[in-house]
């Protein structure tokens, strides 16, 4: 079932509430309401035309093209929203990425879908979206949360160097704490969902007519396939990260309090 542009126009009246309480409660946020709305509804527009493009035209080239560029658009996102220097974080928020991203995605290709072509653009481009845009967030709260606990606990890290540490060990609780918060959403997503939620996913292809345990079936491995990602490239960019950060002494090469 198609949905009209005049019913999804009329439907949109539901953001008058957003706009109500916005400026009930004096939040000052219109302005970004406004524009991230209609960012998000010219860019959606948009890609739909392009997708449908690029579902005809099945080029390998054209795909790894436009991954890439979701890579580099994702990383710079993480970055300006961490409020990190793109000079120094753009190569380790790129490599956790990558290595998050890549791995599953062949798997995913390869062994589940199976697509004919293996680089069908209507499997490759979709799934790499939800991957990449399921880890933004946990990138952007385990990158801001190395960086504060670098400016906040220095003593507490010259201390362990000052112990003996290597800089590896006295970053090491850092890390952890950086990767907990990261892990924190996901895992109570997915201790909700099915009871308190159901996914998008799965909502979209039930409201498309497919029975509902096949879209159980594809929603249960792609909600697995962000976790891994998520996990592997947030571990991979902090990795990277401290290689870049700290120096064979364990000196910062840059000072977080400057970030």
């Amino acid at each position: 079932m198609d949905i009209s542009w005049l019913a999804m126009s009329v439907f949109m009246l539901v953001l008058i509430a957003p706009l109500a309480i916005n400026r009930y409660f004096h939040l000052h946020l219109g302005k970004d309401i406004a524009v991230a709305v209609l960012r998000m509804t010219v860019q959606m527009v948009l890609i739909g035309l392009y997708l449908k493009f690029l579902f005809h035209l099945e080029s390998l080239w054209v795909n790894l093209i436009w991954l890439l560029v979701m890579l580099l658009v994702g990383a710079s996102a993480i970055i300006n929203k961490a409020k990190l220097p793109k000079s120094a974080m753009m190569l380790p928020v790129i490599g956790g990425l990558l290595l998050g991203l890549v791995p599953i995605l062949l798997i995913m290709m390869l062994f589940l879908f199976q697509p004919t072509p293996i680089y069908s653009t209507q499997f490759l481009i979709p799934t790499a979206g939800m991957l990449l845009g399921n880890s933004l967030s946990g990138n952007i709260i385990a990158l801001q949360r190395l960086f504060s606990a670098f400016e906040e606990k220095q003593p507490q890290y010259h201390g362990a160097l000052a112990l003996g540490a290597s800089p590896k060990q006295a970053s090491e609780p850092f890390v952890q704490h950086a990767m907990q918060q990261s892990f924190a959403p996901i895992l109570a997503s997915m201790t909700t969902t099915g009871l308190v939620s159901l996914p998008g996913m799965m909502t979209g292809q039930i409201l498309g007519g497919v029975d509902p345990i096949i879209a159980v079936k594809y929603q249960i491995i792609i909600l697995i396939a962000i976790f891994a990602t998520l996990t592997i490239s947030v571990a991979s960019a902090i990795q990277l990260t401290i290689n870049q950060l700290l120096n064979h002494s364990g000196k910062l090469r840059f000072n977080a309090a400057d970030l």
